[in-house]
């Protein structure tokens, strides 16, 4: 029975953090595509958009600032310094609040992004989909 219980613990614990939902988050990237766009690999429009915002397909996985037709911020570059890279918890704590991750990673209580908007619901969501975008 002991070895039952710390056996589901262990699976429980293995299991990700995020349980978001990736169709939800393509359909609240709506709020999204007036800064950023998704531009696969092969030059495919997946979403048409904005270019305020650097392209966000292939973001999971990849250091933090690394594409190379952005000119970023110093507090995301000081991120990128410190090693952080995108999966899907650091992409839905960023877009609920940009200016508290980049805080929070790199230690700078002065940091600040240049995105301004703040996602205050469906953040799991949009990191499940923003994670299917490879």
């Amino acid at each position: 029975m002991i070895l039952r219980a710390t056996l589901l613990l262990a699976i429980g614990l293995a299991a990700p953090a995020f349980a978001g939902d990736a169709a939800e988050g393509a359909e609240n990237f709506k709020k999204c595509k007036s800064c950023h766009s998704i531009i696969g690999a092969d030059g495919t429009a997946i979403v048409k958009g904005g270019k305020t915002g650097p392209n966000l397909f292939g973001i999971a996985g990849k250091p933090v600032a690394s594409s190379p037709d952005f000119k970023y911020g110093d507090s995301i570059l000081a991120a990128q310094a410190a090693g952080a890279v995108w999966d899907e918890a650091s992409l839905a704590a960023y877009v609920v609040d940009p200016g508290a991750w980049l805080k929070e990673v790199t230690g700078d209580a002065g940091a600040k992004s240049k995105m301004t908007f703040k996602l205050t619901k469906g953040a799991e969501d949009m990191a499940a989909y923003l994670v299917t975008l490879q």
